[in-house]
């Protein structure tokens, strides 16, 4: 009897081709009904959520190919997990060629809306946040692909986040764009994941604008061939509520672009404005490590063709308001730690495959030069990249023809 009440209320239209609209409306037994209808979709099935405040007690799941999850609008369908009682995501997804649009997730007790193993994964046209205010018990992350394929980000509102707002962990083809990520401790982080274009989108009044991170001990590290481009990164200068041993809790309110450990990174065409600290920092991984397949120093970076306006008047990394009144008060757009030397079990290597590409001015080295050396060691410089030759862009991210149709 329950089964067929709630096929009822979520009703199953079909079409000719034998794809199915699934249609949920807002009311008693929400949880019950929305968890039903993603249970029961099938391969080229539609979820229509209603327009309404659904009050969720649990996360939900979809494990179901090919299926499209839609409400009536960011603004105006809203799944909200204020009551959630467990730690887990509001919505978790572990399939393929699936887009998640048109809706809100609002105070899930930890991430907003991820995305695992998936290849193929559309999040459009959504807002993730939390509205209690910045806190170190929101959740970690709000649009989170991990170890996922062919991702597109587009339209993407978030705010609250304790870690990142738009994070992509592990992943590879991606794409982040047209998005805003405002009042997170990150806006936007690529961390792990190989071959991302992040551009047109706008990351304010966070601790961090964007981040391009890699860490060892993960099962994809390497990330590579990311271009940043065209974004907004304005006034990311919000104190930093990430929880205590959390990797961006080390993240200077004042940042603006942050690139660690990366590889084949381009920053160009991107408005740089008002973020107290570095409008663009390069920086070795911070920590002690003992993955020997690691390498966390920056190289093959290029910084070309930004704009920079009211930035580092007010670093807030240690030792960054002596650094800036040595070389005259306000750092100049562009810092680098200067580290090319790391050492782990079994020997030291210096930073491969290019170095510092920098033609937007002047650039900040500290000339720590070993991992490890703490910045009160820094011996700052002004001066030229370390590299004049022009380092190649990575190649344009072109996600299938069949995923970008699907998530219009």
């Amino acid at each position: 009897m329950l089964r067929t009440a709630l096929l009822i209320t979520a009703l199953a239209v079909s079409t000719a081709t034998g794809a199915r609209t699934i249609a949920v409306a807002a009311g008693p037994d929400a949880q019950e009904r929305l968890q039903t209808a993603l249970l029961d979709a099938k391969k080229g099935d539609t979820v229509s959520i209603a327009a309404g405040r659904y009050a969720l007690a649990d996360g939900l799941s979809l494990d179901i190919p090919g299926v499209i999850v839609t409400g009536a609008g960011a603004d105006k369908t809203i799944l909200d997990f204020t009551g959630q009682k467990g730690e887990g995501e509001g919505l978790l997804i572990t399939s393929s060629d699936v887009v998640i649009r048109d809706l809100a997730v609002e105070n899930a007790k930890g991430n907003g809306i991820k995305s695992k193993g998936s290849d193929g994964i559309s999040f459009v046209n959504l807002r993730v946040e939390w509205t209690g205010g910045p806190k170190a018990s929101n959740g970690a992350y709000g649009v989170y692909p991990v170890s996922s394929k062919h991702v597109l980000i587009d339209n993407v509102f978030v705010k609250g986040a304790s870690d990142a707002g738009i994070y992509v962990g592990q992943s590879e083809q991606i794409i982040v764009r047209n998005s805003r990520a405002e009042g997170n401790v990150a806006g936007i982080e690529i961390e792990n994941s190989y071959n991302a274009d992040v551009h047109d989108n706008v990351a304010t009044n966070n601790t961090g604008g964007i981040l391009v991170f890699d860490l060892p001990d993960l099962p994809q590290q390497g990330g590579h061939s990311i271009r940043l481009f065209k974004n907004q990164v304005t006034a990311n200068n919000h104190a930093n509520f990430a929880a205590p041993g959390n990797i961006v809790a080390s993240v200077p309110p004042g940042t603006g672009v942050m690139v660690m450990a990366n590889r084949n990174v381009h920053v160009f065409d991107n408005d740089i404005k008002d973020n107290a600290g570095n409008a663009v920092m390069l920086v070795a991984y911070t920590q002690k490590f003992t993955d020997k397949a690691y390498n966390p120093l920056p190289r093959a970076i290029a910084i070309r063709g930004n704009r920079y306006a009211g930035n580092g008047t007010a670093p807030g990394f240690p030792g960054g308001k002596q650094i800036a009144a040595a070389i005259g008060g306000t750092l100049p757009p562009v810092m680098w730690d200067g580290i090319t030397t790391f050492t782990v079990p079994g020997g030291a290597a210096v930073t491969p495959e290019g170095g510092i590409f920098v033609n937007d001015g002047p650039m900040l080295n500290l000339q720590l030069k070993t991992h490890g050396t703490p910045p009160s060691a820094a011996n700052p410089i002004v001066g030229t990249s370390m590299m004049m030759a022009t380092l190649p862009e990575p190649e344009t991210v072109v996600l299938p023809a069949a995923q970008e149709a699907r998530a219009k």
